[in-house]
This record gives structure tokens, C-alpha cells and sequence, in this order.
């Protein structure tokens, strides 16, 4: 920290730095000057950073109806501002969690912003930090310090649309790390540094400004699966829902002998930062009802136990029983000695990473595991430092060199792969060679394929030697070159290494079994073996034993011969299926919903049955007299404009989806919310 505050330019006089928290969104500059000819007397644009034109987005005038920002700023100026260029972040706001969406939604945001401006979804909104134009006079030689006090006299804040961006006024190194701590707490990437007194550098990196990010760790691997054992309620708009949570380590088998509950945890972190509005949802989903209240005067400790002791550090407003939990995959930046967790130890700058449905409490890391990972990277780095991406680091935008591979040549050593988590005993018993990386769409290095194969039960040998050795290969190497010429051994893909993991986490509870081979799980077959395992699937691929995934399937379907349709009566099947199909009908809502579709034939026809079975009514037309309240349109269609040009003067808008609004609320069995399918 030190380091990165010396390069500030302090003085005696002047030791201050500010600190600011890092945005997730696109960097914008906002042009604005007075003209007569213009809506409000005003013209915007707005421009990236490589000068790309988003006016269209945004709004060219105060009362651009197809503005998703511009309408809301009558009131952003201070008198007397008759041109204006700001600098700032536009990033996405979700105004029902009060909270900054994840970079890659905000031109999805700021359409639905134009479409509806009362649909009260997902908005672009544009944080402030700098003003380089003011009235004729260019601010950029003047300090950042009278550039904010210039911003501050100009522009007036619209709540969660327009705001300008506040900072912290540090003047010790001591100051940023617990900034930090709180920033990633609640979900945001890091900090920024800035030098009051520079001067504005256009496309040049110095160090006047400097990001400042945990550098998360991998000595344990990409996260650790942790389950959650605590609840603790959010405040402000988060008030009332569980906004971050208390995770622990289940104890080992030597305590449960001595007579501990199974599902017995040690305290070992908090995390919060890092959850999305649907990660909350989900969670929501899968424990309500099975949260219970904390009492601090009958403390849990049978289900877990908290640091301090009776003081009970960092105890939860609510508790859940492991078998009634979810695991957590969590990431941070390294793990330190605290007083304030059972464990003693605990992650510094946790953040969420996934849900992990696949995995049980069973299957959470436990303190045995967790001494283990620890005792292996103990020695590597005690405590690993703040990642600094200064003016003098080179982007990680360097082409990776692609490694030559040489006729006859072995391939080397790779580095030791990373932690995989608990796992199933799938391969127990059974030895693997790992001859070559898996290609696409898998793309795992043989250390990723060695450590699945090691998770999961097997050993992993380096010779073919033993016949009852399982060969794996993907590529057509030297050495499984060789090995297929001499048509002594069958070669494995290690898509079956993934698929018998996969399909065991789908069977849990069931003795583990391995699945049989499949002509795609085959890299080569002895001739003695030749249409062996064609049984193993139906004449078009599909699995008779495994569960196939959406996308395999629809690959088999792309697949599949096209047969000669005979001609039949639409009408009699149709009366044949509507008694068949009515304990599976789905209201669209009290009123009959109307509804035009534009998409690929085949699939609109399928839409249109799905629609008319769940009694809805579908317009041939957009132009008919009667308006539809929804349009369905396929996913990026060219379409889309058409058609929002076409309702843009309805008195009531209707709302446009994609495709799969219509076959997930068919799924569901109710109407799902139109602002997660939006068209883009």
C-alpha cells in the first residue's frame, strides 16, 4: 500500500489522496450544449472511449422519447451552464435491490429503459467524476481537485439516474485496505486511487490514477465449497432479506466418534460481496422456511459452534442445519489468523462465486480438507499482495504463443492441478493413462483431466503398460498415434471421464456406477470391439443410460435424418390431444392475453400451439385493430426494430420477448416475469 500511495505526488503541504470505489460499467463521456432547436433548449451526446456514438441510447434531448437517460435531466444543471463535457462510468442499477448489475447488461437495460419507462427493471445510470468543458473553457490543464469543485457547482444529482461519484479524502496507506474490505463486501471490484493534483491525461497511463484489486488466490484452488451456516440481515433497501452469510467447515470423523453431530461446523467466514439479485432469489428459494432464529442465550452449538467462545463473535441474526443448506463456491484473497472464527483462521476478501446445486452438505469442505490444502501451499506466499494495475503493467492483452508441438516428442510435465472439492468415488479402483488434453467444447488440460480422475476416486499412471490401464486421448499424438496402429487397446474421450461424474452427482444417493462406453466417448476402438457399444444408444445417438444435457440433445435433433411428413388431419389431432394436455395447461393471466409472434416458421408454429393450448390469442398481424400485449420475437432478430417502430405511438405499450418466455412459462406451469426476457 505504501508503495501505491508514494506515487500520488503528496507533499508536506498536501498529503492527501482520494480513494474512490471502482465501477463495473462502460467508461462515457457526456457532451451537452444549449440549443434552440432542440426539445428543453438542450443537445447531448454521449461517447465511449473509443469514440463510439451512443446518443441512440441514451437521448440527443431532454424530451427524447427514445431517451433511456436524457429525459430525466430538466433539472441535472445549475443555472447558468450552457455547455458542459463530463466524464464518467454509465453502469447498469437495479432499483428493487438498490445495487450495481454486472457489466453485460447495459445496452439490454438501456433498450428496455427506451421501450418502457415505467417498467421499473434494470436502468442505466451515469456516475460522475470529472468535468473537462465548462462554458468555453476547457478545464483539463487545471487540477483534478478544482475540476470536482467545478463539477460540484454545475451538476445536481437525480437520484439513481445521474449521480456524481463520491470519494474519500485518505492521507495514510493504513486507510485503504478497510475501504477495500467493505467494497468487496458489497459486491464491487476494488478501488481507485487518484492524485488531486493532476491534470487531466488523455489515452495516457500514468500514475495519477491507480486501480487497486484483491489479487484472489490459488493455492487452494479456483474457490472453496463451503457450506452455510448463518444468515445476517442487510440494511437501507436490503432491510429485511439475508444479505450475507456466516460459512463454516464440518468437523471430521475423529470428533463425530467421540460423539459430535455429523453435521457439526466450525465458524470460518463471512461473505456477501460477489451475489447477483437472481443468486439471492435462488438462495431464497432454496431455504425458505428453514431458517431459524439465534438465540444468544441457547446458542446451536450442537449444529455449530462461533469464535470468542462465550462472546460468540460474528454471530448470525438466523441459523440454518447443514442438511437444510446450500454450498457456497467462494473465492478470496488469501487466508489470514483471526480470534473471530472457531477455526482461527478465516478468508480475507471472500467472494461469491457460484451456487453449487450439484453438492450436498456431505460434500462441503470439511477441516480435515481444508488442513490439507492449507499444509500443501503452506511456503508459496504467506499472504498474498493487493494486485496493482498501474501505468507500468502490461495489459494481459499479449497473445498467448501458441506451444509447438514436435514429431516423436512426449509432452511435459504440467503443473500441479488445482483443488477439485470433495467429489464422488466413481473411478475408485481403476487406473488411467491421460495421453492428451481434451479438445472442444471440454477444453481441459491433462492437470484438470488428472485432478477430475484423482477427485474422483482413480489413480493416474504414466504408462500403458498394465492392460487393465484405461487410455485417454483426444488428440492424435505420437504416442496414441502408435497405439491405434497397433489395435491392441481401445482409446477413451475424456468427455466419458466427465460424463460418469456428472451423471453420478445426478444419482446421488445411488450405489456410484460407471457408464458404459458410447461411440462418442471413443477415441479409438479395437477392431475386435468394432460396433461393440452401438447398443449402448438409439438409432440417433441418445443415451439409453445417461441423462443427456438441453444442447447435446438439440445437436442430436439438428442431427437427425428428415423423414417424408404424412399428410393428416391438424384439426382431429388437435381433439385428440386438448383432454391429454389439460392437466398441463397454463393461465396467461385473468384476462385473455393477445399476443404476435416473428420468428423462424417451425418455431413460431410450435409457439403458436404452446399459446393456443394455454388459452391464449395469437394476432396474425401486428397492424390489426386489436393490439397485442405481448410480442414475441426469436433472439436478436432483425426484427425487433421493426417492430418498436412500428408500436412506438401505442397508447399502451406491449411488452416484447423472446422466445423463451413462452417455452419457460409453458415449463414452469405460470407466467414468468416479462424483464428477464427481454429483446435486445
Amino acid at each position: 500500500m505504501e508503495q501505491m500511495v508514494s506515487k500520488m505526488g503528496r507533499t508536506e503541504e498536501d498529503p492527501s489522496f482520494w480513494i474512490e470505489e471502482k465501477l463495473d460499467g462502460e467508461r462515457m463521456q457526456l457532451h451537452m450544449i444549449e440549443d434552440e432547436s432542440m426539445d428543453g433548449g438542450k443537445r447531448f451526446s454521449f461517447w465511449s472511449r473509443k469514440a463510439k456514438d451512443y446518443t441512440y441510447l441514451y437521448g440527443n434531448s431532454l424530451f427524447d422519447e427514445r431517451s433511456s437517460l436524457t429525459r430525466y435531466l430538466t433539472q441535472a444543471f445549475s443555472d447558468g451552464v450552457r455547455n458542459i463535457i463530463l466524464d464518467g462510468e454509465m453502469i447498469t442499477w437495479n432499483p428493487k435491490e438498490d445495487s450495481v448489475v454486472p457489466f453485460g447488461t447495459l445496452k439490454t437495460a438501456a433498450l428496455a429503459e427506451q421501450s418502457n419507462p415505467y417498467q421499473g427493471g434494470n436502468r442505466p445510470l451515469f456516475r460522475i467524476f470529472d468535468c473537462l468543458f465548462l462554458n468555453d473553457v476547457d478545464l483539463t490543464r487545471y487540477t483534478l481537485r478544482k475540476r470536482r469543485e467545478a463539477l460540484s457547482a454545475s451538476v445536481k444529482d437525480v437520484y439513481r439516474r445521474f449521480e456524481i461519484h463520491k470519494f474519500t479524502e485518505a492521507k495514510e496507506a493504513s486507510e485503504i485496505e478497510p475501504m477495500l474490505r467493505t467494497v468487496v463486501a458489497e459486491s464491487s471490484e476494488g478501488l481507485v486511487l487518484k492524485n488531486p493534483r493532476s491534470e487531466y491525461r488523455l489515452n495516457e497511463r500514468n500514475d495519477d490514477w491507480i486501480k487497486v484489486k484483491p489479487e484472489y488466490m490459488t493455492e487452494f484452488g479456483e474457490a472453496l465449497d463451503c457450506i452455510v451456516i448463518g444468515g445476517y440481515y442487510g440494511s437501507g433497501n436490503r432491510g429485511g432479506r439475508l444479505s450475507s452469510f456466516l460459512c463454516g467447515l464440518r468437523v471430521d470423523q475423529t470428533q463425530i466418534s467421540q460423539g459430535a453431530n455429523p453435521q457439526k461446523c466450525y465458524s470460518f467466514f463471512k461473505v456477501g460481496g460477489g451475489f447477483a439479485a437472481q443468486d439471492y432469489a435462488e438462495l431464497r428459494h432454496r431455504t425458505e422456511g428453514k431458517w431459524i432464529d439465534y438465540d444468544p442465550a441457547r446458542p446451536p452449538t450442537e449444529w455449530f459452534e462461533l469464535g470468542g467462545g462465550s462472546r460468540q463473535h460474528e454471530r448470525p441474526d438466523v441459523w440454518i442445519k447443514p442438511e437444510d443448506s446450500v454450498v457456497l463456491s467462494v473465492k478470496a484473497a488469501s487466508v489470514a489468523p483471526t480470534d473471530q472464527f472457531k477455526m482461527g483462521l478465516t478468508l480475507r476478501f471472500p467472494r461469491f462465486k457460484k451456487l453449487r446445486t450439484d453438492k450436498t452438505w456431505e460434500q462441503a469442505l470439511s477441516i480435515y480438507e481444508f488442513v490439507q490444502l492449507k499444509a500443501r501451499a503452506e511456503g508459496e506466499k504467506e499472504e498474498k499482495k493487493f494486485k496493482v494495475d498501474d501505468a507500468r503493467k502490461k495489459r494481459s492483452t499479449r497473445k498467448r504463443k501458441r506451444e509447438m508441438v514436435i514429431q516423436g516428442q512426449e509432452e511435459g510435465e504440467e503443473a500441479q492441478a488445482a483443488y477439485a472439492g470433495p467429489a464422488t468415488r466413481v473411478f475408485e479402483g481403476l487406473n488411467f493413462f491421460i495421453m492428451s488434453e481434451a479438445l472442444k467444447p471440454l477444453k481441459k488440460s491433462k492437470a484438470e483431466i488428472e485432478a477430475l480422475v484423482k477427485a474422483n476416486a482413480g489413480n493416474v499412471v504414466a504408462s500403458e503398460k498394465d492392460p487393465s490401464t484405461i487410455l485417454v486421448a483426444d488428440r492424435n499424438l505420437v504416442k496414441v498415434a502408435s497405439l491405434v496402429k497397433r489395435d491392441e487397446r481401445s482409446i477413451v474421450r475424456p468427455n466419458w471421464l466427465y460424463d460418469c461424474v456428472k451423471q453420478g452427482e445426478l444419482d446421488l444417493g445411488r450405489p456410484g456406477l460407471l457408464l458404459p462406453f458410447e461411440p462418442r466417448h471413443l477415441f479409438s476402438t479395437v477392431s475386435s470391439d468394432s460396433g461393440k457399444f452401438d447398443d449402448n444408444v438409439d438409432e440417433f445417438g441418445d443415451s439409453y443410460t445417461r441423462d443427456v444435457e438441453p444442447e447435446e440433445l438439440l445437436q442430436l435433433f439438428k442431427e437427425m435424418p428428415v423423414r417424408v411428413k404424412k399428410e393428416y388431419d391438424a384439426d382431429e389431432v388437435r381433439k385428440q390431444l386438448e383432454p391429454m394436455i389439460l392437466s398441463l395447461t397454463i393461465s396467461l393471466g385473468a384476462c385473455s392475453r393477445v399476443l404476435w409472434l416473428t420468428a423462424q416458421v417451425t418455431l413460431m408454429k410450435i409457439l403458436k400451439r404452446l399459446l393456443n393450448f394455454a388459452d391464449a390469442t395469437v394476432l396474425e398481424d401486428l397492424r390489426e385493430e386489436r393490439q397485442p400485449t405481448h410480442v414475441i420475437v426469436r433472439q436478436d432478430s432483425d426484427a425487433v426494430r421493426d417492430v418498436r417502430v412500428t408500436v412506438s405511438g401505442w397508447r399502451r405499450q406491449p411488452r416484447i420477448v423472446i422466445q423463451e418466455w413462452v417455452l419457460k412459462s409453458w415449463k414452469e406451469k405460470t407466467l414468468l416475469d416479462e424483464e428477464r426476457y427481454p429483446s435486445r
